[in-house]
C-alpha cells in the first residue's frame, strides 16, 4: 500500500462515518485540551482517556485486560494524576510528557499517547497495534508492534505520522483516523 493524499482524506472521511466513537471523540478533542492545559477537569475526565484507549477497539481488546486497567487507574491518588498531566502539558517533547504519564498506574506508552493527543492534538498523536501495522505494511516503519513500544519507538512513531501530516497538508487526527481505517 502506498499513502496518497486522496487515500488518507478518503478513510478520514470513512472513519467519520463510519466508526460509533467518532462524535465523542471529536467532542472531546475539541474541550480536553483546553481542559488539560488549565487544569479545569475532573478525575472522571481523566479516566475517559484510558477508557478511550481500549474501548476503542470496541470488544478486540480482551475485556479482562481492559478492566484491568481501567480499575487500575482509578488508584492513583488524583493528585498525582493532576502533576503528570500537568508536567506532560508544560512538556517540551514527547519523551518528557511520556515519561511524567507511564509513571502513573495503569499508563503505558500506548496509554501515555492517547493523553498526549487529548492534551495537544497539534503535535500527538495515540499509538497502537493497529495504527502501527498500517504504517508497517506501507514500509513507513520496518518492525511489527513492540507489544507496548518503547518511548523511543513512540517518538519513531511519531515523526512518520508528522510526516504524513506534513505530506499531505493535514492534522494528525485526519492521519489517525485514515491509519485506523485501513488497519480495518
Amino acid at each position: 500500500m502506498e499513502f496518497t493524499r486522496s487515500l488518507v482524506e478518503s478513510q478520514a472521511c470513512e472513519y467519520r462515518e463510519r466508526e460509533p466513537l467518532y462524535a465523542v471523540e471529536e467532542e472531546t478533542l475539541e474541550t480536553l485540551p483546553a481542559a488539560f492545559e488549565s487544569g479545569e477537569y475532573g478525575r472522571r475526565d481523566a479516566a475517559w482517556v484510558v477508557r478511550w484507549y481500549y474501548r476503542r477497539f470496541l470488544g478486540d481488546y480482551p475485556d479482562d485486560e481492559r478492566r484491568d486497567a481501567e480499575e487500575r487507574f482509578w488508584t492513583n491518588d488524583f493528585e498525582a494524576v493532576r502533576d503528570a498531566i500537568a508536567d506532560a502539558v508544560d512538556a517540551s517533547d514527547a519523551a518528557a510528557a511520556i515519561d511524567s504519564l507511564t509513571a502513573l498506574e495503569a499508563v503505558d506508552v500506548p496509554v501515555a499517547s492517547a493523553f498526549c493527543m487529548f492534551i495537544d492534538p497539534d503535535e500527538y498523536v495515540v499509538v497502537g497495534p493497529r495504527e502501527w501495522s498500517t504504517l508497517r505494511d506501507a514500509d513507513e516503519l520496518s518492525h511489527s508492534y513492540p507489544n507496548p513500544p518503547s518511548v523511543s519507538q513512540y517518538e519513531t512513531y511519531l515523526e512518520h505520522c508528522r510526516s504524513l501530516a506534513d505530506r499531505f497538508d493535514c492534522d494528525l487526527w485526519t492521519v489517525y483516523r485514515a491509519l485506523w481505517r485501513l488497519s480495518d
